[in-house]
This record gives structure tokens, C-alpha cells and sequence, in this order.
């Protein structure tokens, strides 16, 4: 079942209450929520509260046979090469389809830690036709608001699991987790760590869940210290890095859930003298172009990014015009690769 929005839309409180709530006219809390930019931060700040708390929720707007012709893209950061590759994909399937594309990055959240409406009412200014969020971390009044607004969304790559029913694209994170060990295997490593993302990230979490799966395939012993999380940061990835070759018996080689954790590991083993592959051999995952441009090049598994972008983008358009995919979960194949940063264990 495909989130679009229920068939009709419990009533709420008038914008006259939130108004009254807010201690502002009527005219000023509706420019807050058409997201006007002519009202005081202040002022935007107690209307946007109000709303919040009490559950306002305009009438649904979205019309597919007078569709916009405009789609925003959400982004988790526009400074990353993983935005450029999934940018590019939505934007070659988006001119396939003769739509154009809004990109922000969002969203942000207030110093009470609420996610910012801003955004949002944006949104529904714009009339934009659909919109696809990438590594978004929604939460459920967020999710609540597309629905009862009856907006189409995609997510890609979601960083949580969605509710029931939400249109999702990812890659198959559990099968590079175990081609990547499975690769070191071949190559005779037993002693293999895995330096991971957040704990409770779903693409984290599946890739350490495959890790482990080909470690018991081999027969290996699975080794809690070998078990690293650094939130996909370089730097943590560094700390978590010497963490492992401080054991007493060390890996000879790792498995990084990221490209990026990758430089960091890199890092940490040329601070302690180690080279790669020869003292210890190391698999990353995406394939980002920073994978080629390390020295040695990075052994990595790829994740189809701009293809998973498109494939978002062609299920969105489908939803716009009234069409629901036949699965709410789309999953593309990763593959492994082979690079110069992995070799067989010497000693």
C-alpha cells in the first residue's frame, strides 16, 4: 500500500486557534504557514510552535491531473560526492520524464531539537508535484504531514526503517556485507574486523549483519572487539582504527562501511607504520570516487547510487499519476571492486 494520504482528513483546529494560540493575527499566521518570508523570526517562531502543538494540518492541495511539473529532492547534505551521484541520477531521469527538480538540504531542526516546518510549508507553496528524500531521517508528524497534504514521496537509502506502506529505494546492504568478508576470506584472512556506521542505521546494521553471516558460513569465529562503530565519520573511524590494532591480536584485515571511514582507516594505519594491503588488507563500501583516488586505490563495494536515484524518481512518477509499485521496497545489487588495498595475509 502506497502512502499518498487517507481519503479524508480528520478535521483539526481552525487557522483562527492557532492564530489565537500564537498571540498573532490571522492574516500573519497564514503567511507563516503559505511559508511567506515577510514575518518576524520571533513571530515565525511562536506561529510555528502553535501548530505543532496543536495538530493544524491544511487541506490537501496535491492534484495529480494538474500536476506542477516540479519534484524536490531532499538531501542529507549538498557537500558530498554521494549527493552528486544521487543529483545526477534524478536529474537524467527527471529530464527523461520532462520534470524539474528543486534540491535542498533538510531538513534542519530547532534549538528545542523539532525538525523545522519551513521546509515543509515550502513545499506546499511551490505546489511541487512529489519529492524524494535522501537519507532522510523523517519523523512521524513529518510523515503524517505528507500523508494528510497527499503529496507522493520516495525515500533513498532511508536512514530508519519507514512505517508501513512508505515507497523506499536502497541498495542490497546485506549482500555486499557479506561479498566484501566473503572476498577476504578467499584471500585467507580469518582475523577479519568490521568498522562500522551508526548502530541503528538500517544500511549500518544490514552490512555488519552480512559480515557476520559469511564469518559463520567459513566457520569463523565471530570476535566482539573486531566490531567497530564510527557513526560514518572519518575521524571516529581513525579512533576506532588504532582501537583494533591496539589488541592483542589485531586483524590483519578490515571491512569499512563507508569509502569515507576508509580515509580514516588509512589515516590511522600510516600513523602506526602499517601498509596496505601488505600488513593489513582493506574493503570499503560505495565506490566513491575518493575509493580510486587513495593510494593504494580502494577495494570497495559498489552501491548503485544514481541508479537507485533514478529508479526513486521514474516510482515517484508513477505515484503521481495514481499508480502503486507493486512492492514499497526497491533494492538494487551491489558488486565488489577488486582494487589494489587487499592481498592474502603475510605470516
Amino acid at each position: 500500500m502506497v502512502r499518498t494520504g487517507s481519503a479524508s482528513v480528520a478535521a483539526g483546529p481552525t487557522l483562527a486557534v492557532v492564530a489565537r494560540e500564537a498571540g498573532v493575527s490571522v492574516p500573519t499566521a497564514s503567511k507563516v504557514v503559505n511559508g511567506r518570508e515577510d514575518v518576524a523570526p520571533e513571530t515565525r517562531r511562536r506561529v510555528t510552535e502553535a501548530l505543532d502543538r496543536l495538530g493544524y494540518v491544511r487541506r490537501p492541495r496535491f492534484d495529480a491531473a494538474k500536476s506542477s511539473g516540479l519534484v524536490d529532492l531532499v538531501v542529507h547534505s549538498l557537500e558530498t560526492s554521494w549527493s552528486g551521484a544521487v543529483l545526477h541520477g534524478v536529474e537524467a531521469a527527471a529530464h527523461d520524464a520532462g520534470l524539474e527538480v528543486v534540491v535542498s538540504a533538510g531538513p534542519n531542526r530547532t534549538r528545542g531539537g523539532r525538525p523545522e516546518r519551513g521546509w515543509l510549508d515550502k513545499l506546499t507553496a511551490r505546489g511541487s508535484s512529489g519529492v524524494l528524500f535522501n537519507l532522510a531521517e523523517l519523523t512521524s508528524s513529518q510523515y503524517s504531514w505528507l500523508d494528510q497534504h497527499r503529496i507522493p514521496y520516495v525515500l533513498i537509502d532511508p536512514v530508519l526503517e519507514p512505517p508501513p506502506g512508505v515507497v523506499s529505494v536502497g541498495a542490497a546492504n546485506w549482500q555486499g556485507g557479506v561479498t566484501a568478508t566473503e572476498h577476504l576470506l578467499a584471500l585467507g584472512h580469518e582475523r577479519i574486523a568490521v568498522v562500522a556506521g551508526h548502530q541503528r542505521k538500517m544500511c549500518s546494521s544490514a552490512r555488519v549483519a552480512g559480515y557476520r553471516s559469511a564469518l559463520a558460513a567459513a566457520g569463523i569465529r565471530q570476535r566482539p572487539e573486531y566490531i567497530r562503530h564510527a557513526g560514518f565519520d572519518e575521524s571516529a573511524a581513525h579512533r576506532r582504527t588504532l582501537e583494533l590494532l591496539d589488541l592483542p591480536e589485531p586483524p590483519t584485515a578490515v571491512f569499512v562501511c563507508s569509502d569515507r571511514m576508509a580515509l580514516g582507516v588509512y589515516e590511522a594505519l600510516a600513523e602506526r607504520g602499517l601498509r596496505v594491503p601488505d600488513d593489513i588488507s582493506v574493503v570499503g563500501f560505495d565506490d566513491l570516487p575518493e575509493a580510486r583516488w587513495t593510494t593504494p586505490a580502494l577495494t570497495t563495494v559498489r552501491q548503485p547510487l544514481s541508479e537507485m536515484a533514478a529508479t526513486a524518481l521514474r516510482l515517484l512518477v508513477r505515484m503521481m499519476e495514481g499508480d502503486r509499485p507493486e512492492s514499497t521496497r526497491t533494492e538494487l545489487s551491489t558488486r565488489l571492486v577488486e582494487r589494489a588495498s587487499t592481498a592474502p595475509p603475510t605470516g
